[in-house]
């Protein structure tokens, strides 16, 4: 089957891969039609975790399915199927208290928890972006889609990651109806968590970024656009709360934050969602940290430590939540609001592409190309 491997940093190819198949009875096989990047994607992609050249990329899938296990009872071939990122069996402790983002079966390394597909250090299953998918423990991972599935696959497909990752961001923040939000970010995660924020009744959302296209559709959901280039974003957020601050943040960039002459800053996103929030507020983090990060520009980030202001959050009394999002706690509730047309997170998508196409998608999409916003990829064809 043909898949994207990466090859190293900044370089995938489409290739022949080995056909993913049936390895355990409760296995079910998906003939993949939509696979996003994802902007965790572009971490790997630039070299800076330890994912593996000659695998698969692909966490944020959608598809057919074409077989099953013996041991699976409720998934039948035909349906189709949207796939949680996190790999989880659905009985170990963590799973049980609904943590499947910290699955402890699906991990090999017993130091660590959670698994996902075609992700560094998350274990070792092949990516979605590929013809097939091997999904483990089918009956509990696979999310089946209604009749309306195909018409609306390019919001579906969003339920498998980037709409559940914003809508955690805003539960960790504990987004209230009525609350004022500033999301930190205006990538596909930031901007679902805006929109999340909006479906939620939020008074208020603020979205700092710079990117003028990510910007445009802040404003077209209903947010104020926030350019870091022009203004202060934390006094601008002031200005627009009487002083106090926003009653909730979402850190939505993550350890390669950069200012506007390009040089990064790991703790720069979580410093200024500390002093953009009001005392006692929330918190909701779910932008990429490690803990390493060899490439980076300064020898406490190569720790995976960040120079946090801890004082000033102590002193606010805020409160903070992060981590993965286990998708599985909110992607039902999240395919309903589509099923019945609240909500169409396929506003994000910019570009669809064919599998041979990935190349040229990942490097416009790692390079901030202006309209490339969230780009979709279709091995069965566009």
């Amino acid at each position: 089957m043909k898949a994207v491997v990466y090859k190293g940093p900044n370089d995938v190819s489409v290739e022949d891969v080995p056909d993913a198949k049936i390895e355990h009875p409760a296995d079910v096989l998906v003939r993949i039609t939509s696979t996003n990047i994802c902007g965790s994607d572009l971490h790997m992609y630039e070299g800076r975790t330890s994912f593996e050249p000659g695998r698969t990329f692909g966490h944020e899938n959608l598809g057919e399915v074409i077989e099953v296990g013996p041991a699976v009872s409720k998934v039948k071939v035909g349906e189709r199927v949207v796939l949680p990122f996190n790999i989880a069996c659905g009985f170990c402790k963590n799973c049980e208290r609904g943590f499947t983002n910290y699955c402890l079966t699906m991990q090999p390394e017993p130091k660590l928890a959670g698994a996902a597909y075609g992700f560094a250090d998350m274990g070792p299953y092949q990516g979605g972006q590929a013809e097939y998918l091997r999904v483990p423990y089918g009956d509990f991972n696979c999310l089946r889609l209604g009749e309306d599935a195909e018409e609306k696959e390019l919001d579906y497909v969003m339920v498998a990651d980037i709409f559940p990752t914003g809508w955690h961001a805003t539960e960790l923040a504990g987004v209230y109806p009525g609350d004022s939000v500033v999301i930190y970010g205006a990538g596909p995660v930031g901007l679902m968590a805006a929109y999340s924020a909006i479906i939620k009744g939020a008074g208020k959302v603020m979205v700092v970024d710079r990117h003028s296209d990510r910007l445009k559709l802040a404003e077209q959901i209903g947010a104020i656009p926030v350019d870091d280039s022009k203004v202060d974003p934390v006094e601008f957020v002031k200005d627009q709360t009487m002083g106090f601050g926003a009653d909730r943040g979402c850190e939505c960039v993550g350890y390669q934050a950069h200012d506007t002459d390009g040089n990064e800053h790991a703790n720069m996103t979580l410093n200024r969602l500390v002093d953009s929030v009001r005392f006692v507020g929330g918190l909701g983090v779910v932008g990429v940290f490690l803990p390493q990060d060899p490439g980076a520009p300064d020898e406490l980030a190569k720790e995976g430590q960040v120079a946090f202001d801890y004082g000033n959050y102590w002193f606010k009394g805020q409160t903070m939540g992060s981590g993965q999002c286990p998708v599985k706690k909110y992607n039902r509730a999240l395919r309903d609001l589509i099923a019945g047309g609240k909500a169409t997170p396929s506003f994000l998508v910019s570009h669809e592409l064919t599998l041979d196409q990935a190349p040229d998608g990942y490097r416009n999409f790692d390079s901030r190309e202006d309209g490339w916003t969230k780009v979709v990829l279709h091995p069965a064809g566009v």
